[in-house]
């Protein structure tokens, strides 16, 4: 199949080069003159474990490709999947959809011949229908069928899901459109991954509904681990007790300082106000999002009476700054929030990442180290937030020397509080006391 992918960020790409690896012909469309330039001289504009490898591997054998002309591209494509981002709009919180219409009428001025338009960015319900109707105004003659196909990767693991996926949904109402993209998925028939054709807008809520149930179980889990807290009960064990139940499941169970990233926040966000458009309202993902909005703000709190209820020029480390590990993004990540409370309140903050550190740079104005150590040196505080492979063996004899005062944060439960407290540290987790 010749595939067009128009967007090359962290959807487009992946899928891009995912699609080539199984044999299609695939070009990568992008406006970004900077990044298409990027990616033919084979540097790959994300951190994404694995990636870099695999579109080095199709670009040498000639399956996948990079350009900003998207019209002779969609000329010779028979799918064309739109992967350009929608993100939260400012002042309402709505999907801001101006690059999937504008994608839209470049690809209705150029098709030639049948061509299956799949909307691979997460939209609210509906917008396929809008996306029908804008290539039908531009090009009556196109002879085309609108098709949904959401995404559900995780960052950090976006090849493995890609390939190995839970899921394919497809939503579609034309024959045609159902045998290309049967032909599309064809490679995954061997691992027999589950492919649900539904309705167009039936697809579309799907991956809002995903995404807004595993925030709502993040959400609350980390309620329980307040409660735990107070009532003297370990959140872990909780986690462990309830996901031992099938019904429930122990994925997204871990407490935290909440969930951020480039899909989550946005995501409920924007089926709130769908469902509000709708005046059907969804008051559970509402508070999901308000709850997690608080909990960030209040892990920086959590820091501050750590140290003694008072961080007036006392020295703060931050072990992680992405949302996530292995991943360079910064979006919505807690330690925004984190950081902010920290200065607010008069500390002196320095942190390090693994990879996120460039684009952290770009968001909080901290001390920047070139690894937890140096980070730590002379702080009254470190504290971790993302939980990278790195600081699951910290050497805590060294970190407690380098350290003014010997306090550890510990907001993902990496460590067994024991084995802190007896290397000679004042220990706090989640969800737990002591």
């Amino acid at each position: 199949m010749r595939i067009v992918m128009v967007g090359s960020g962290y959807v487009g790409l992946v899928s891009g080069a995912c699609f080539a690896d199984f044999g299609h012909d695939v070009i990568c469309v992008d406006k970004a003159a900077e990044k298409i330039d990027a990616l033919k001289e084979g540097r790959i504009p994300i951190f994404e474990p694995g990636l870099d490898e695999l579109v080095a591997t199709n670009v040498k054998a000639g399956r996948l490709s990079f350009t900003t002309e998207l019209a002779p591209a969609v000329g010779d494509a028979d799918v064309v999947f739109i992967a350009v981002g929608t993100p939260s709009r400012r002042g309402d919180g709505h999907a801001d959809l101006g690059y999937v219409h504008g994608a839209a009428r470049e690809i209705a001025e150029a098709i030639k011949g049948f061509t299956v338009v799949v909307t691979k960015s997460t939209v609210p319900v509906g917008t396929g229908d809008e996306v029908e109707r804008i290539i039908r105004e531009t090009n009556q003659d196109a002879d085309y069928a609108v098709v949904s196909n959401p995404e559900f990767l995780r960052e950090g693991a976006a090849i493995e899901d890609f390939k190995r996926p839970d899921r394919i949904v497809v939503g579609l109402s034309d024959d045609r459109a159902r045998e290309v993209m049967t032909e599309v998925y064809r490679p995954l028939y061997l691992n027999q991954a589950p492919l649900l054709f539904t309705s167009r807008r039936t697809s579309e809520l799907i991956k809002y509904a995903a995404n807004a149930f595993l925030a709502m179980k993040i959400t609350f889990i980390n309620e329980m681990a307040d409660l735990c807290e107070r009532v003297d009960a370990d959140v872990q064990d909780v986690s462990r007790g309830i996901g031992l139940d099938g019904r429930i499941g122990s994925k997204f169970l871990h407490a935290g300082p909440g969930y951020g990233g480039s899909c989550f926040p946005k995501d409920t966000l924007a089926l709130v106000k769908t469902a509000q458009d709708f005046e059907s309202p969804v008051r559970l993902i509402e508070t999901t999002v308000a709850i997690n909005d608080n909990r960030k703000r209040a892990m920086g709190r959590k820091v501050i009476a750590a140290a003694g209820g008072d961080v007036r020029g006392k020295k703060v480390a931050i072990f992680g700054l992405t949302f996530k590990p292995n991943t360079d993004d910064m979006r919505d990540s807690p330690a925004i929030a984190i950081v902010q409370a920290l200065q607010d309140a008069g500390a002196i903050v320095s942190g390090y990442d693994p990879e996120g550190m460039e684009n952290a740079k770009q968001l909080i104005d901290i001390e920047y180290a070139d690894g937890p150590y140096q980070a730590a040196k002379g702080a009254d505080v470190a504290v971790l937030v993302t939980e990278w492979n790195e600081f699951r063996a910290l050497d805590l004899q060294r970190l407690r020397l380098t350290m003014k005062s010997p306090t550890m944060v510990d907001l993902r439960n990496v460590y067994r509080a024991q084995d802190v407290i007896a290397n000679g540290f004042t220990y706090h987790g989640i969800g737990k006391n002591g």
